[in-house]
């Protein structure tokens, strides 16, 4: 089960679970994600990255979210352009309260545009 939440229904992100551990968010990209150089703006990469490691963790039955960010680290690659990109996240370390999780973030040609990683407090 995934959160649900209004930003990631505006941001019209489409989840996938691929195992217990990880799962794929696609970020289609709309004209107002762009920056003045017409790539995506880091704001929106980051909040991708960060959405995606959130939902390694399992929302609860009501689709509220388990945890909360602590700590985001993203280095950007290269600028996206496109159609959409690729969040593919995986749960490092989930401890009593402190989860880790990282994040690569690709175009749709597949080339690594940001990659992240995060602390997220259990407040469940």
């Amino acid at each position: 089960m995934f959160i649900q939440q209004p930003f990631d229904e505006f941001l019209g992100l489409q989840y996938e679970r691929i195992d217990e551990k990880s799962v794929r968010v696609v970020l289609p990209i709309k004209r107002l994600y762009l920056n003045s150089l017409g790539v995506v703006h880091g704001g929106i990469i980051s909040s991708l990255a960060d959405v995606a490691m959130c939902n390694t963790i399992e929302a609860d039955e009501n689709k509220i979210q388990k945890v909360v960010t602590v700590d985001l680290n993203v280095t950007f690659l290269k600028g996206a352009k496109g159609d959409c990109l690729l969040a593919h996240a995986h749960l490092v370390k989930e401890g009593r309260n402190l989860t880790h999780a990282d994040c690569l973030i690709y175009d749709e040609e597949d080339q690594l545009i940001a990659k992240a990683k995060g602390v997220f407090f259990n407040n469940s």
